[in-house]
């Protein structure tokens, strides 16, 4: 197969690499503007000035110090800057596409004029080809710097030479590791952003180079594996290469070859199988893209590992849904997976756990046992006990649960003992693994808790998720600073969450929704055809209460607080011109 990854998604990867040698390494072009110079010796002096002669050692994080760094740029230079984050970030697998996508806007939207990112290199980014590790967030300016001098060196060579280097992948190898920086930023940490030159092996030519950044890996396999390789080649990444075509045939091909659990045991003696859940570190990230504090999602986390079923519940629109996908989506990066499933009032416990089908048997109308989503994910976290996995049950309270889990409840509290499920077979006994987690959602809009079965309820931890609570409150505020954005829909829900009960609240997801940008026009088509409508609900036939919810009203109310210097009372015009005047008398 090679040492290209061949799962969905990585070609788009491969193609946008390939794109940036093309335009930005063979000429001075762009990935973002095609046709104008940004990869340009000029510019790339100009970044050099900046940041990389410039380092910043505060404790700010990388984006403030970087929007310090280059504060009064040209246009130029923010763009390049912007590209090369999107080089560096583009082979890790770790992010979502939407954090990557933010952080490469953010620098974008310094400049003094708008840059969007192509759609197709927004593809690009969704899916990755590995996970890079800590270290490659933990030192960013380094990583990022090592790209800028890496390209900067390269255009310092004649045209022929830079051709032969970009064509050749063993002549690219030796310049890319035998290159001594000389910026003020990486002269004295020339082995900090070791795992940049790694991934460049790889992104530049996937096609000799492993998907592979950690070097020290590198070398275990090249020495467990010795005898497949000539014993006077000293090159580690020949090496590798003839440890492949000797062993691959026995083992059979796959993604991140080397990392297979029958090859890995042998290089690899402190491997361990993967923890129950991923590691910390990708709990730290995660609240990073979430704009959570870090210990309101630890919080989270240690519910699920102690109880393993948690409810998120809250009012509509507060991120309940996202929050347990993402969650999801790292226990899948970790070896694991998940499920989602809706309950709704005829969702049924044949549909959840099993029950029979109609199917033609030899021809003949028929019934066949089919599994459920919970029967499915149960047996292929008993087969895998090392990894985690997550059943979400989005809108809990929707469905019947007592029906719908049935015998489960049992289980649910006792994870160690067997039931016989209702359509199981004679002495075949049925658990919940441990590794197995439940991430239900229930909107408090719906139904209260309180009318939730008590003994369902007991077997549940129950994280809030209220506007006017962290994680939740001031959440749609920070991400429309993040995104650029003004924050009159933040104004605009917190005005109106003061007249609302809590249970019934405006959440931020309306708003929150990257690529759009979020004028007065924007935010009131939203209001009004999304807020209103649900609004409307809890007021149904108070005309004159929902009046004071009309986008026009509360903006009217916000500009007067803001000419007033204080807050929003509520009040009309017409009646603080009442209180002025009473005033005066």
């Amino acid at each position: 197969m090679g040492t290209r990854i061949l799962r969905e998604g990585a070609e788009k990867v491969y193609s946008a690499a390939q794109e940036w040698v093309e335009q930005a390494l063979r000429r001075d072009g762009s990935l973002f503007t095609p046709g104008e110079k940004i990869w340009s010796r000029e510019w790339l002096g100009e970044l050099h000035r900046r940041f990389l002669n410039n380092p910043d050692e505060s404790r700010a994080s990388f984006d403030e110090k970087l929007r310090l760094q280059l504060d009064g740029s040209p246009q130029e230079v923010y763009q390049l800057m912007a590209e090369v984050l999107y080089i560096h970030l583009l082979i890790a697998d770790n992010m979502t596409y939407s954090t990557k996508q933010s952080r490469i806007n953010q620098v974008l939207g310094w400049g003094p004029s708008r840059v969007e990112i192509p759609p197709k290199f927004i593809e690009s980014l969704g899916r990755g080809i590995l996970n890079p590790g800590t270290a490659f967030n933990t030192y960013r300016p380094f990583q990022v710097g090592l790209i800028i001098e890496f390209v900067e060196q390269l255009k310092g060579k004649a045209a022929d030479e830079r051709e032969q280097l970009l064509n050749d992948p063993w002549k690219f190898k030796a310049f890319l590791m035998e290159m001594s920086p000389v910026s003020n930023l990486l002269r004295n940490n020339q082995n900090t952003p070791r795992i940049q030159r790694q991934a460049l092996l790889h992104l530049v030519h996937p096609g000799t180079f492993e998907a592979m950044v950690n070097t020290q890996h590198k070398e275990n396999i090249a020495k467990a594996f010795a005898k497949f390789a000539q014993p006077t080649e000293e090159d580690l990444d020949r090496r590798l290469e003839q440890i492949r075509l000797a062993i691959e045939p026995k083992y059979g091909s796959r993604d991140h070859f080397f990392y297979m659990d029958s090859i890995r045991t042998q290089w690899d003696s402190a491997y361990k199988p993967e923890p129950l859940s991923p590691p910390e570190d990708l709990w730290s990230h995660l609240a990073q893209e979430l704009l959570w504090q870090p210990e309101h999602l630890q919080e989270v986390i240690e519910d699920l590992q102690e109880k393993r079923q948690v409810i998120f519940y809250g009012p509509p629109g507060t991120g309940k849904t996202y929050v347990a996908r993402e969650i999801a989506k790292r226990c899948k990066l970790n070896g694991g997976d998940f499920e989602i499933v809706q309950f709704h009032p005829s969702y049924s416990y044949e549909d959840f756990v099993q029950g029979f089908r109609p199917k033609l048997i030899n021809g003949q109308p028929g019934f066949d046992l089919v599994d459920g989503p919970l029967r499915r994910i149960a047996d292929k976290a008993r087969n895998n006990p090392n990894a985690t996995y997550i059943l979400i049950i989005d809108e809990l309270n929707r469905g019947n649960v007592a029906k719908v889990f049935g015998e489960l409840y049992f289980l649910l509290e006792y994870r160690d003992e067997e039931v016989r499920l209702q359509y199981g077979g004679e002495g075949e006994g049925f658990s919940l693994p441990d590794n197995l987690w439940f991430i239900c959602t229930m909107n408090t809009a719906d139904r209260s808790i309180a009318l939730m079965d008590a003994a369902l309820r007991r077997r549940f931890y129950f994280a809030p998720f209220f506007p006017d609570e962290p994680p939740i409150k001031g959440l749609l505020r920070q991400w429309l600073v993040r995104e650029n954005q003004d924050t009159l829909a933040a104004d605009l829900v917190d005005e109106a969450n003061k007249k609302l009960d809590r249970d019934m609240g405006i959440g931020p997801s309306y708003f929150m929704r990257s690529g759009q940008t979020l004028d007065e026009t924007r935010v009131s088509r939203i209001w009004e055809r999304a807020v209103i409508p649900y609004v409307e609900e809890q007021f149904f036939g108070e005309t004159d209460k929902l009046a004071e919810f009309r986008f026009d009203r509360l903006k009217q109310q916000l500009d007067g607080a803001a000419l007033t210097g204080g807050e929003s009372t509520g009040q009309t015009d017409t009646a603080q011109a009442d209180d002025a005047d009473s005033d005066a008398a």
